[in-house]
């Protein structure tokens, strides 16, 4: 099982990558939202924003997202830590219900991009 420090360590790749994306990647990372990962197995919430094209945890703390942020994802550590290393596709998890993802449906459209 991947620890909260393992999970923040992907959440910081993943905000280095979107950072450095191109094209429509990059202008899908543009968002300014708030963002939620509830990580289940570990019961911790990273919370924070999408801006500038990266991912900035503000907060970590116990439990389910304590605010519905505009962007929602929810996921075990293993989970997160495959997904940003590339050994889980997104879209299959998402469909099988090891990933979920609530935004609002033009939020929506731009993740797909990212994702």
């Amino acid at each position: 099982m991947a620890t909260i420090k393992e999970c923040r360590t992907a959440l910081d790749k993943l905000s280095d990558s979107m950072q450095g994306a191109e094209g429509d990647v990059r202008a899908a990372a543009a968002l300014d939202r708030s963002v939620s990962c509830h990580i289940t197995d570990l019961d911790v919430t990273f919370a924070g924003r999408l801006t500038g094209g990266r991912i900035e945890v503000h907060e970590t703390f116990p439990g389910p997202p304590r605010e519905k942020a505009q962007i929602r994802l929810a996921m075990t550590g293993d989970d997160l830590v495959a997904l940003v290393g590339g050994e889980l596709h997104f879209a299959r998890a998402w469909g099988s219900g090891r990933v979920r993802l609530e935004a609002g449906l033009r939020d929506l459209f731009h993740l797909r991009k990212l994702l």
